[in-house]
């Protein structure tokens, strides 16, 4: 790599902690067909992803309960047992982001992430408030892989976007960054992140 890398930016949701709606809908719909329908037809992705981009969950459960006044509770639940989906951190990965601030090295964060259930994640995790700063979709109202929210983040931060490199579990996030111009590896792991870390020089 020709040049020196500066700046380590995270995603957050399946880098650091983990996230898995049918956690908390498993109790709520028992039945994996019919609960695998609800997500594919109800609380779609691309309806969740509005409230990462900044629609209020008040907002989003409205919309829904209008069209399937039978799924309120349903509905309301995605929010409500919000917490239940987030278990746990991947402490592999979090111990590589503190090493990395450990040797002084510059690290942020930029997520896909609603504004409210993001501060209830940084109270839970604590290590999410380590790094220097953290640019969350729901607060700018871009999301992932939006080429602004990564022009957001760099002049948010100051980052030179040759010397920056990006960590996100999501490939067209990841195409997104290289198309900006950062440089971007695929998070699949630990192991992994530290061998594709290590081809960029930074050894962790």
């Amino acid at each position: 790599m020709t040049t020196e890398i500066k700046h380590i930016v995270f995603d957050i949701g399946k880098v650091l902690i983990h996230y898995d709606p049918h956690l908390a809908f498993a109790r709520l719909i028992p039945d994996e067909t019919e609960r695998n329908w609800f997500f594919a037809n109800i609380c779609t992705h691309d309806w969740n992803i509005e409230q990462d981009r900044g629609r209020t969950w008040a907002e989003a459960e409205a919309l829904l309960i209008a069209e399937h006044p039978a799924r309120e509770e349903h509905i309301r639940a995605f929010r409500k047992y919000w917490h239940e989906m987030v278990p746990h951190a991947y402490e592999d990965s979090v111990a590589i982001m503190e090493g990395l601030m450990a040797e002084g090295r510059d690290v942020t964060m930029l997520t896909n992430f609603a504004s409210d259930t993001f501060r209830e994640a940084q109270a839970r995790f604590p290590f999410l408030t380590k790094p220097r700063g953290v640019t969350v979709s729901g607060d700018v109202g871009l999301i992932k892989p939006d080429l602004a929210i990564y022009e957001t983040h760099t002049k948010s931060f100051g980052l030179d976007p040759k010397a920056t490199i990006f960590i996100d579990d999501a490939p067209v996030n990841v195409e997104g960054a290289k198309e900006f111009g950062w440089n971007a590896v695929l998070f699949s792991g630990a192991d992994k992140l530290r061998s594709d870390l290590a081809a960029y020089g930074l050894k962790v």
